[in-house]
């Protein structure tokens, strides 16, 4: 049996208000149109989440709902204020808690950057993994029957992508 994690950045996000809480920043015009892609992109390779983990940060919940439009079904989504700038130990901690066969995490850098290297086995032949800008986004798969099995190093590599690279 085998479980599928798609890890996303939140996409490109607003800098206009100095003076807003990092927490409530939205989207700029590019991060909504790379959500928007990156949905077409999933959608276009059969990459459906049966179950979405989000920060509670207003442009990661941005990002899925940019993303959702082009997906069938509605995925379950939980907002979860500890993916809020989390390390990849708490990611982990709140991945083994879902109990969908795909999952999709939408976080935020440098926790995402650290938790998708951590997990997989083999890093993908794409130099913008190392840096992992908005919006990236890495398909893999586990061979576990839970994700209470999931472990750092335990992840094969299906797919990777970074909404420049998706044709519009």
């Amino acid at each position: 049996m085998t479980k599928r994690l798609i890890l996303t950045r939140h996409a490109k996000s607003a800098w206009d208000d100095p003076l807003m809480p990092d927490h409530d920043r939205p989207l700029n015009e590019r991060g909504k149109a790379a959500a928007a892609d990156l949905g077409q992109w999933l959608a276009s390779r059969g990459y459906v989440p049966d179950e979405v983990l989000c920060s509670d940060a207003e442009r990661t919940r941005r990002t899925w709902s940019g993303i959702t439009p082009a997906l069938p079904g509605t995925p379950i989504l939980e907002l979860k204020p500890a993916l809020y700038h989390a390390g990849p130990d708490v990611m982990l901690a709140v991945l083994r808690h879902a109990k969908a066969d795909c999952v999709m995490m939408i976080g935020h850098n440098p926790g995402i950057a650290e938790f998708a290297h951590r997990l997989v086995s083999h890093a993908p032949q794409n130099a913008e993994f190392q840096r992992y800008p908005t919006g990236a986004t890495l398909v893999m798969e586990f061979d576990v029957t839970s994700w209470e099995q999931a472990a750092y190093g335990g992840a094969t590599v299906l797919d990777f992508i970074v909404p420049s690279e998706i044709d519009a």
